[in-house]
């Protein structure tokens, strides 16, 4: 597998939330005596505004049975603080059983911040939340957290050790200080007290900025991606009518004021059984602390998992991208995606387009298609699914697998795959087309108005690139179910 690193695009951010760097402070970095290192004139200048970037510390290895490794910041300014690192584990693959992640669990002070399931012997880039930091001088402790890592895991790196402290009234400060804290899953029957360290692992969060009822507020969703979910939809299913096997599940909605104070009463999760509940937890300043409770990765606002997550939600989803965009943008969670569906044991071998089981995620076309219905409440019932025809071959490849309930049925652009024979590549596409799907005919119609990216996974699991970016006008009707996207050149 080659560099696993985050090949982050920049994107635009919406109005209503402003540029994340505006406010941002900058964190002075020297490093502490554990790791025997001098700050330098240039280790010490200031970070840039934008989280991930600027100076770094040198890397750190923490090993099983091994010394924790603490550094000095100084916070120049009062905020909310962001560690963005590096890691790998040697010798760790999330496709590995009893060598699936090293966990290291890092600390603020002394006070526990969050831990960091480790999935992979190549390097990842994440942004990880530190909470409120005061002006002055702190630690940050990283330790092997021997308890909660697999057997198989003997040490871990982290590298690009960067801090950024974003100013309490800045735009981003105002996401990272509503965003919920995640704590863990130890249901019984689904693997041990630290499972969240070998499966369904909540490893990523971004947020959306929401309009409100009331003028001048707005609404903050957060929104995680687990590696996998153990209930709920299968895998086929997933790959049909999502375009992934990672769950993407929105945690935690609040409404705050033309002030950036969240407004009482408004904070809810998304609870057992997809239910929108008031949370009545506890916070950690405006906080929630929610854990995973559910085999689906629903939330509960009672904790007791010893296992706590605080990824920094510092990108937004852009206006018009499904979720899985998110995955595009971050694609080291493509593999981890893979890895689990094959330690599982749930991908048939041979891979085969012709059976509905979830084949080899590599045979899968992945595209995003944006399309409305008339009228739009038949949306649920009308769906639309994306059909492939190859060079020389007279199969028409269905993204449902014939099934109308494996459709999309959601208006918007939607992500969904298209099994096909081992070894297709783009240059065997004859046509890609758009195909009215009923799931209960009503005679309603669908407009299909772009494909925004069309890709194969290569050899490593990682997404190659997008060979398809279309906008325009097609109607479906129950005359005229099928029209082409895509037609080959030649």
């Amino acid at each position: 597998m080659r560099d696993m690193r985050d090949t982050r695009t920049s994107h635009p951010r919406r109005r209503t939330a402003g540029a994340a760097g505006v406010g941002g402070a900058a964190l002075l970095l020297a490093a502490a005596s554990t790791l025997g290192l001098t700050a330098s004139p240039a280790a010490a200048a200031s970070t840039t505004a934008s989280a991930g970037h600027g100076t770094h510390l040198p890397s750190v290895t923490v090993r099983r049975g091994g010394p924790e490794h603490t550094v000095h910041v100084t916070a120049d300014r009062s905020g909310e603080a962001v560690v963005t690192l590096s890691s790998r584990a040697p010798g760790v693959s999330w496709g590995t059983k009893g060598a699936e992640s090293a966990v290291v669990s890092a600390y603020v002070d002394g006070q526990y911040a969050t831990d960091i399931v480790i999935p992979s012997d190549q390097p990842i880039t994440r942004d990880f939340s530190l909470g409120h930091l005061t002006r002055g001088r702190h630690t940050l402790t990283f330790r092997f957290a021997a308890d909660r890592s697999p057997a198989a895991a003997t040490r871990a790196v982290l590298g690009g050790i960067g801090l950024t402290v974003y100013g309490e009234t800045s735009d981003m400060g105002l996401i990272l200080r509503n965003a919920p804290v995640l704590y863990g899953r130890n249901l019984p029957g689904l693997g041990s007290r630290f499972q969240s360290s070998t499966t369904d692992a909540p490893l990523y969060e971004y947020h959306e900025v929401l309009p409100a009822k009331t003028p001048g507020h707005k609404v903050l969703q957060y929104t995680v991606i687990w590696t996998n979910e153990d209930g709920g939809t299968n895998s086929p299913a997933l790959m049909a009518r999502w375009g992934r096997t990672t769950d993407i599940e929105w945690a935690y909605d609040v409404e705050v004021d033309a002030q950036g104070r969240p407004v009482p009463g408004t904070g809810v999760y998304q609870a057992a059984n997809h239910q929108t509940l008031v949370f009545a937890g506890t916070y950690e300043g405006d906080r929630p602390r929610l854990e995973t409770c559910t085999s689906n990765n629903n939330l509960c606002d009672t904790v007791d998992d010893p296992m706590r997550f605080s990824p920094a939600p510092v990108q937004e989803l852009p206006a018009g991208q499904p979720r899985e965009h998110m995955m595009d943008v971050n694609p080291w969670l493509y593999p981890v995606m893979a890895q689990e569906m094959t330690r599982e044991g749930k991908i048939e071998s041979p891979s085969s387009p012709a059976t509905p089981e979830l084949g080899d995620q590599r045979t899968y076309l992945y595209l995003a298609v944006a399309h409305t219905a008339t009228p739009a409440a038949d949306a649920g019932a009308v769906g639309l699914s994306v059909g492939v025809r190859l060079k020389g071959d007279p199969t028409l490849y269905r993204s449902n697998h014939v099934d109308p309930t494996w459709s999309v049925t959601r208006e918007g652009t939607a992500a969904t795959t298209v099994e096909l024979p081992a070894g297709t590549t783009q240059s065997d596409i004859a046509e890609i087309v758009a195909l009215r799907t009923p799931v209960t005919e009503t005679g309603a119609s669908l407009t299909v108005t772009a494909v925004t990216r069309a890709f194969f996974l290569q050899d490593d699991y990682l997404p190659g690139g997008s060979f398809l970016n279309w906008t325009g006008s097609t109607v479906l009707t129950q005359a005229a179910p099928e029209a082409p996207l895509y037609t080959a050149a030649g």
